[in-house]
């Protein structure tokens, strides 16, 4: 799993409350395993018109956010179902960092296991990002996961908790199964005894 350091990068704003996985991915777009080629249908019925062509008013579609790697988004989200295409999709599209006030709960656990970075924030704090967020262009974070920190494009910095174990894992780029074999030897040694005291199994 790809590390998370610091990141600075354009951030876009996204000021819907209770965006939800299926916002996120569309039920369509489920019939595939695979992590990627998912960004085509990132907020594929905001993205998009019935015509396919782009919707001009979408903020990822915007010259400016073109580029985005960091949405600031209005309370609650990535609600909703458990599909663990939504964090796929976002991370497909280029999208590493995620900033507001509350998460679904499997949303934001499956964040972490993809190498994504979802950050809670005060209502207040989410204002001042909203506000940063809508300098377009200009609209730089820095995010320092070791220090905790977001900076914005004034220089003032808010401070975020993590968990420590989940900072670790994407600090050191461990998914779940990282983890494990973080172990190997460990499991490497049971399984050999196992074999010698229990040959039958």
């Amino acid at each position: 799993m790809e590390k998370f350091t610091t990141l600075t990068a354009v951030a876009a704003p996204l000021p819907i409350v209770n965006v939800d996985t299926d916002m996120i991915i569309p039920k369509d777009y489920l019939k595939t395993i695979k992590r990627t080629g998912l960004s085509v249908g990132l907020f594929s019925e905001m993205r998009f018109n019935d015509d396919g062509s782009e919707n001009p008013d979408f903020v990822l579609n915007q010259p400016a956010y073109r580029s985005a790697r960091i949405i600031v988004a209005g309370d609650n989200f990535g609600c909703g179902s458990s599909r663990e295409h939504a964090p796929w999709a976002l991370h497909d599209y280029g999208i590493r960092c995620i900033i507001s006030t509350q998460f679904g709960d499997i949303f934001y656990n499956n964040c972490f296991k993809n190498g994504m970075l979802p950050i809670k924030v005060s209502h207040e704090e989410l204002e001042k990002l909203m506000d940063d967020a809508e300098r377009g262009a200009n609209a730089t974070l820095t995010i320092d996961l070791e220090a905790q920190t977001i900076q914005g494009p004034d220089g003032g910095t808010i401070s975020f908790d993590i968990d420590p174990d989940l900072k670790h894992r994407l600090l050191n780029g461990i998914d779940d199964i990282g983890e494990t074999l973080q172990n190997a030897p460990a499991i490497e040694g049971f399984e050999q005894k196992m074999a010698e005291e229990r040959p039958w199994v």
